[in-house]
């Protein structure tokens, strides 16, 4: 009988390829015309311009360009670059997401020509620049507010309110930012026009749409053929768990906040692995094309809710590599490459601490594997998960992922305690590259393995 005994993961790297797709392999999904080609096998990469330099400034971002193209990061998404209302601001600096003017530049972060440059140079290494926008409000000095106070929700003594939230029908609590009326056709006009400014005078390729779920269907029924004519190879990222947006291709992507929080509770030992299978199946009931974004952490997480090293400790790189491997696209947030190991000031200026990148070859590695391996590809391009069938623990979640001769299996450690256990006897069977250790395994039916606490075991062919 084999034995293999994995008690760490190590790192290593390689290169990417076009892609192809046969209807009679195995898929994650139907294909989506919300989904650009370019997209495929792409990562998605969040920057916090005001916390990434010293400076806090797009030209200061720009000289990190090289390194991120090495890492290989294919989207940048933007965290809001407008200016931001002063009235009902929170915090000295405000929130990001209080917009004071939609066609222009935070004059912290630098000038038009100056985003306009670096959106050129990020093209010009063949990443992708998204937007963050705010369609479910602005901030209370917007133009808007005084020119077109219709625009937004008001109360029954006709003054304009701060977002509420639908379930509860109460207030959020966002106090910085006054809710906008979608029952106005004119504001639904006039938001597609700010939409398409930067599409057609700045050159982005998309946007990430803020509290997306809010606002309603039918708006971005109306939109997105429009923003889609301005740019066929729009890429739109909804912040929101809501089938419609991806069904019906208004959408290709969308947060996977039920899987991360799921990581999370696994992380701390409050859920077992197998609710990853329950998860899994309900979600393709849900969606039928696209395709979700996977994460250990980003701008909220790590604000609000904690870092990677609170939330998850000692799995987080086990979870790392479930959110590169499962079915979706990852997502790395500015300073995760660095092991970012604080919150940072939602409303402050607080720089990140880059240190020595010292997670940056383990995030390289990751994203060489996503490029080049066709399993791991996004959507319908990629394969689906299955289980690996595992006897003698149920701490080990264990899948692999087939798309035509490529193949990734992965076997992973969701406890604090060493782990050994067999190999089914109908699992996949034969030679594999061992991602993290440079060296081939031969995976037999029946075999023994081990894995040490919070392990895992990479591999592909």
């Amino acid at each position: 009988m084999a034995f293999v005994a994995i008690f760490a993961a190590f790192g290593c790297e390689q290169a990417a390829e076009p892609p192809t797709a046969s209807p009679e392999e195995q898929t994650a999904g139907q294909l989506s015309k919300a989904a650009p080609e370019w997209a495929v096998n792409a990562n998605i990469y969040e920057v916090n311009i005001r916390q990434y330099t010293p400076e806090g400034t797009f030209d200061a971002f720009a000289a990190h360009l090289p390194r991120l193209k090495q890492m290989g990061v294919d989207i940048l998404w933007f965290m809001p670059i407008f200016p931001i209302s002063e009235a009902k601001r929170k915090g000295s600096l405000g929130s990001y997401y209080a917009i004071a003017d939609y066609t222009a530049i935070n004059p912290n972060f630098g000038t038009m020509e100056e985003f306009k440059a670096l959106v050129a140079r990020c093209h010009a290494m063949g990443m992708k620049v998204i937007l963050d926008w705010v369609p479910n409000h602005t901030g209370w000095d917007h133009h808007w507010i005084t020119e077109h106070p219709e625009y937004y929700t008001q109360d029954s003594t006709g003054n304009i309110i701060d977002p509420i939230n639908p379930e509860t029908g109460e207030p959020w609590g966002w106090t910085d930012v006054a809710d906008l009326n979608y029952g106005n056709a004119n504001l639904r006009e006039a938001m597609i026009g700010e939409m398409l400014y930067w599409l057609k005078e700045v050159d982005i390729d998309g946007f990430r749409c803020d509290v997306a779920s809010n606002v309603p269907d039918d708006f971005w029924a109306e939109a997105v053929p429009k923003l889609r004519e301005a740019e066929p190879g729009l890429f739109m990222l909804a912040e929101a768990e809501h089938p419609p947006h991806r069904n019906e291709e208004w959408f290709a992507m969308s947060y996977g906040w039920s899987m991360h929080h799921l990581m999370n509770e696994i992380a701390q030992q409050k859920a077992e692995p197998a609710a990853i299978d329950t998860l899994l199946a309900e979600a393709r009931e849900k969606f039928s094309k696209g395709y979700p974004m996977h994460f250990i952490t980003n701008h909220d997480e790590n604000s609000w809710n904690g870092t990677v090293e609170e939330r998850m400790g000692p799995a987080a790189d086990a979870m790392a590599i479930f959110a590169f491997t499962i079915e979706g696209m990852p997502l790395i947030y500015s300073g995760q490459e660095a092991g970012l190991s604080k919150r940072l000031a939602f409303f402050e200026k607080d720089q990140i601490d880059w240190g020595n990148f010292s997670k940056a070859g383990f995030y390289t590695t990751l994203l060489e594997l996503k490029h080049r391996n066709k399993a791991l590809w996004n959507g319908a391009a990629g394969g689906a998960p299955a289980r690996i069938e595992i006897q003698g623990s149920p701490s080990v979640y264990a899948y692999h992922r087939k798309k035509g001769d490529n193949e990734v299996a992965v076997f992973l450690n969701f406890s604090e305690d060493p782990q050994a256990f067999t190999v089914g006897s109908e699992s996949l069977s034969g030679e594999f590259t061992n991602v993290f250790g440079n060296s081939t395994i031969k995976l037999t039916p029946g075999m023994s393995m081990q894995l040490a606490p919070w392990s895992y075991l990479l591999l592909e062919r």
